[in-house]
């Protein structure tokens, strides 16, 4: 059973996070009747499987929800504003009541009775037709106007055994079911006493029954109203149409009852359930029979666990470690028939890499959803206008960056929508458009992929960070500084832009919270502002953290690997050449490359070999030179952490093993060529 609850928590996940993006996209189309069916079906679907696990908060919560959107979906209510406030409350409610250990918090009780009070308020005026939506799923259907509005319940009626005392008949209570609806009766005589014990007096008899009706539970209990203290009653819907049209159901009910003492409500569901599947599959068979061309097709998907996930990528990590040694195995010995078999298995196992990546590769488009719904939910706090515009949501990255991307990206919208976009009144007197905009944009860079975060908002003032890191000691005031270097300030502990302290931010913690989460990921994070016209964040990511394809070089005794695909090309130079340059450039194919040694910038003494290479890397749209000992040739590198000891440094993205056991370090080129670069400028200051 506890895996069945599993099943149907993550496929409830799957459905509100599906719910919560149609109902954004529905406050932009509010008569779009193929959204509000959406709702309404996810609804439907939630009430139908909670309550068979035993969730008994969202089989009632959903089922009052169900009532509203069912109201919008024939026209008697309108979708508002107030509607969809308390819809996507009930989305975060729903995601909380997923967790059965909340069942016993009080916060999340009264919040469910709240928001329970706020559902029935809408629906609690006389339905007036205010919107043209038709709906398209009864459309087709004939009968669906009255079997809509039919539903079976089951009703258990046992009365106390002196319950006619009370001048009450029991047969009369049937009876008036009959009028409300279509009734099929069960009566129960297996507690009568033998003759001897019997009293005339008593009512030993109770009732299992099945009523078909257009009237709800209210209507149902009120039949028992005067009785509901003299008897045991329980009434439960089993189906929101007519289960007693069904004669197969009905004879099977019937063929129970006359062999076991009663039928109960469990079998009575069991069998509703199988009917329903029964003619779901009649109607699919029907839809085929109408479909003579339609091409059978297999699953095209399946739901695999993470941690399955992440084991697969374990193993392919370990088989790209194994290859390799087998390589290095084969060049070494002249085993007859080895070294095709180990090109081979280089060959499957980098294939086998590259299906691996593609399963673990998630669209960014998972994350868009939470986005538009803070942007959202803060433009109505801070009462802005703010459209939210994406670009390149299919563009993937693999999940472990999206799960540490999530918080950073929150935290910098959070900024845009706070002190980035300003107010109505102020947009209007500086010449913009009332509303503002933030605009998410992602897109493949070679390697890495790029995502960008944009607002028109009032852009940040280079001067004004200039004026506070002087104050806070943080540079000096005859230093002068780039306007990149300036805005790569707000990055620094303790460092904010605001003037003023809000709840969402501006207290001088953040946005180094954020580089440094991004950074624990590889990534690079960048901003760019124009005072008066807004603010770009450009955050670059490596596609993967697991393997990379490398160059693998040799500087001393060390073995570095180097991204392959940062490689621009690679040049044979003379150790004389290197040493005489001026200023650290060099001409190659008659361009001048800036270069840097990497013997010299790692204090390793001077090399005696004669030829050395130039290792050309791009870099921020440039070509910048890395001069190692020797270039041993690709290589596949597992990428492996360095440890907490090693953590703090940037130079070095981790490290991977040889197939004879030796580590070489992976380089992360750009924070080398920066660390470097800023090295150069503190030596010729200090010459």
């Amino acid at each position: 059973m506890e895996n069945f609850k599993k099943k149907f928590v993550e496929e409830a996940v799957d459905l509100l996070e599906g719910l919560e993006k149609s109902l954004l996209a529905l406050e932009e189309n509010p008569e779009d009747s193929t959204l509000i069916q959406q709702v309404f079906r996810v609804m439907h679907t939630l009430k139908g499987n909670s309550g068979m696990f035993g969730f008994d908060m969202i089989d009632s919560f959903t089922h009052e929800m169900e009532t509203v959107y069912d109201l919008i979906r024939n026209g008697k209510l309108r979708v508002t504003r107030a509607v969809l406030d308390v819809t996507l409350a009930a989305v975060d409610h729903l995601k909380c009541l997923l967790d059965e250990e909340n069942y016993n918090d009080a916060n999340v009780i009264a919040n469910h009775n709240e928001l329970l009070s706020k559902v029935k308020l809408l629906t609690a005026e006389e339905p007036v037709i205010t919107t043209n939506v038709t709906n398209e799923w009864h459309k087709n259907s004939p009968d669906e106007e009255q079997s809509k509005k039919e539903k079976t319940y089951y009703i258990s009626f046992e009365p106390i055994h002196e319950i006619f005392d009370n001048g009450t008949n029991p047969l009369y209570l049937i009876e008036e079911l009959h009028s409300i609806g279509q009734v099929t009766v069960f009566a129960h005589l297996n507690k009568v006493p033998p003759l001897d014990e019997l009293n005339p007096e008593h009512c030993y008899t109770y009732w299992e029954v099945l009523i078909a009706t257009s009237a709800n539970v209210n209507d149902i209990s009120d039949v028992f109203m005067f009785v509901e203290h003299d008897s045991t009653l329980e009434i439960q819907e089993i189906a929101d149409f007519n289960l007693l049209a069904d004669e197969l159901f009905v004879s099977e009910l019937t063929r129970l009852a006359a062999t076991q003492k009663d039928i109960g409500l469990t079998t009575v569901q069991n069998l509703s359930k199988n009917l329903i599947s029964k003619k779901l599959s009649e109607k699919i068979k029907e839809f085929s029979k109408d479909q003579p061309n339609a091409k059978r097709t297999s699953i095209s998907s399946i739901r695999v666990s993470a941690d399955k996930l992440d084991k697969l990528m374990n193993l392919v990590s370990e088989l790209v470690t194994t290859q390799a040694r087998l390589s290095l195995f084969a060049e070494e010995n002249s085993t007859p028939g080895l070294l095709p078999i180990a090109e081979n298995v280089q060959k499957l196992s980098r294939q086998l890499r590259d299906i691996a990546f593609s399963i673990v590769l998630i669209p960014i488009e998972n994350m868009l959803t939470r986005f538009q719904r803070l942007i959202r939910d803060l433009s109505q706090e801070l009462g802005k206008e703010v459209v939210f515009i994406t670009e390149g949501a299919e563009t993937e990255l693999d999940k472990t960056i999206i799960e540490n991307l999530a918080d950073p990206l929150m935290h910098i919208l959070r900024n845009s929508l706070d002190h980035g976009i300003e107010d109505k009144e102020l947009r209007l007197k500086r010449g913009k458009p009332a509303q503002g905009k933030v605009s998410l944009k992602a897109f493949y860079s070679g390697a890495n992929v790029m995502i960008q975060i944009s607002d028109d908002g009032a852009g940040i003032d280079p001067d004004m960070i200039n004026e506070k890191a002087i104050a806070k000691g943080i540079i000096s005031a005859e230093r002068k500084l780039t306007k990149r270097e300036i805005l790569d300030l707000v990055f620094l502990p303790g460092f904010s832009t605001a003037r003023s302290v809000t709840d969402l931010s501006g207290r001088g913690v953040g946005m180094d919270v954020v580089k440094r989460k991004i950074s624990d990921i590889r990534g690079e994070v960048e901003i760019d502002s124009e005072l008066g016209y807004g603010t770009t964040i450009t955050i670059k990511l490596p596609l993967t953290l697991s393997i990379i394809d490398g160059l693998l070089v040799k500087v001393s005794d060390t073995f570095f690997i180097i991204p392959l695909l940062m490689v621009d090309k690679i040049y044979a130079i003379e150790h004389e050449k290197i040493v005489n340059t001026f200023n650290n450039v060099v001409v190659l194919d008659g361009q001048q490359v800036p270069f840097f040694y990497v013997r010299r910038e790692f204090d390793i003494p001077d090399s005696a070999e004669k030829l050395e290479q130039v290792i050309v890397v791009n870099f921020e749209e440039k070509r910048v030179g890395l001069i190692v000992d020797q270039v041993i040739g690709e290589y596949q590198a597992v990428l492996k952490p360095l440890g907490k000891y090693y953590k703090k440094q940037d130079m070095i993205s981790g490290a991977t093993i040889l197939g004879d056991g030796t580590v070489a370090l992976v380089m992360d080129t750009n924070k080398i060529i920066k660390l470097f670069a800023k090295h150069e400028v503190f030596t010729m200051k200090e010459d």
